[in-house]
C-alpha cells in the first residue's frame, strides 16, 4: 500500500466512463470519446492544481483492446500526477492488470495523510450489472478491521465502477450493483467510512444514503438523462469531479465540465 504525506486538503480528481476504443477515432453514439477525454483533460489542468491522486472509476474503454488502455495511460500522464484505475463492465479486468504491470495503477488501497482510499471491482466480464464478489467483500472487510485498529487512519473513501444505491431512471434498474446492501451492511462494521465514488450511470449526483456520503460522476463522453422511464442521452457536456478531503473527516466536492463546445452524439438512439 502507498503511504504519503501531503497537503491539507487532500485534493482528488476523480473522472469515470471514458470509453475509449483502440482507434482515436472511435465513437460511443456518435461522440468521439477520444476527443472528449482530451477536453475534460485540458479542463483538469485549467482548473486543478497539486492533484494528489486522480481516480478513474471505471469503463475506461468501450473494446477493452490493449491500444485503448494505452490511450488511456498516454492521455492521463500528461497531468504528471498519481493515478488508480478499477474496472467497469466494459473493461476487461486481466487485461488492465498487464497494461499495468509495473506500475501502481492497479493497486487496491492509497493513503493519503489520515485518509485511506479503498479500491474496489465491481466488475463482471460481459454483463452490464456489478457485484462485489466473495474475494472483494473479504479484502474489504480485512481493509475495514484494520483500519479500525490503525491510528494513522481516521477516514476512509470507497470507490467502485457500479452504483450501490440504485440509478434516478427506471431503465436504470438492473444495471448496478447486485449487493448494494450487502456491501452497505459490510462497510458498516468501521466508523471511519466517510464516502463512497462510482460511475457507470453518466450522472451527477451528491446525497447520503445510510450515513454514508455517495458521489456519481458525470462520464468524460455521454451523459444518461436523470429520472426518465426509458433509455435518453441528456444534452450536458463531459464532465470531472473534483474531491478535497479535509483532515477532520469533511469533504468538498464540485463537479465541472466542458464548456464553449457542442459535442455530436445520437440523441434518439434507444440504448447502447
Amino acid at each position: 500500500m502507498t503511504s504519503l504525506i501531503t497537503q491539507n486538503p487532500i485534493k482528488i480528481t476523480q473522472i469515470t466512463d471514458t470509453h475509449l476504443y483502440g482507434k482515436s477515432s472511435g465513437t460511443l453514439l456518435e461522440m468521439n470519446t477520444n476527443e472528449t477525454l482530451n477536453h475534460v483533460i485540458e479542463l483538469v489542468k485549467q482548473n486543478e492544481n497539486e492533484i494528489d491522486l486522480v481516480l478513474a472509476t471505471g469503463d475506461i474503454t468501450q473494446d477493452a483492446s490493449d491500444k485503448a488502455y494505452q490511450n488511456f495511460l498516454d492521455i492521463v500522464a500528461t497531468l504528471n500526477t498519481p493515478f488508480r484505475w478499477i474496472p467497469g463492465n466494459h473493461d476487461n479486468a486481466t487485461v488492465m492488470g498487464r497494461i499495468a504491470e509495473g506500475t501502481e495503477a492497479s493497486e487496491k488501497t492509497v493513503q493519503l495523510n489520515n485518509w485511506l482510499i479503498i479500491l474496489l471491482d465491481s466488475s463482471i466480464l460481459g454483463q452490464v450489472h456489478g457485484k462485489l464478489d466473495k474475494t472483494e467483500i473479504k479484502f474489504l472487510t480485512s481493509v475495514l478491521r484494520a483500519v479500525e485498529k490503525d491510528d494513522s487512519v481516521d477516514h476512509c473513501l470507497v470507490s467502485m465502477h457500479h452504483n450501490p444505491v440504485p440509478g434516478t431512471s427506471a431503465w436504470m434498474r438492473d444495471i448496478g450493483l447486485e449487493n448494494g446492501q450487502e456491501f452497505f451492511e459490510t462497510i458498516k462494521m468501521s466508523s471511519k467510512v466517510r464516502s463512497v465514488v462510482y460511475g457507470h450511470i453518466h450522472q451527477e449526483l451528491d446525497f447520503e444514503h445510510e450515513g454514508v456520503r455517495c458521489f456519481c460522476t458525470p462520464s468524460t463522453c455521454i451523459q444518461f438523462k436523470p429520472k426518465v422511464t426509458s433509455f435518453s442521452l441528456d444534452r450536458v457536456n463531459p464532465g470531472y469531479r473534483s474531491l478535497q478531503l479535509y483532515a477532520d473527516g469533511s469533504i468538498d466536492s464540485e463537479v465541472s465540465r466542458v464548456s464553449g463546445e457542442i459535442f455530436e452524439a445520437d440523441y434518439n438512439s434507444p440504448g447502447y
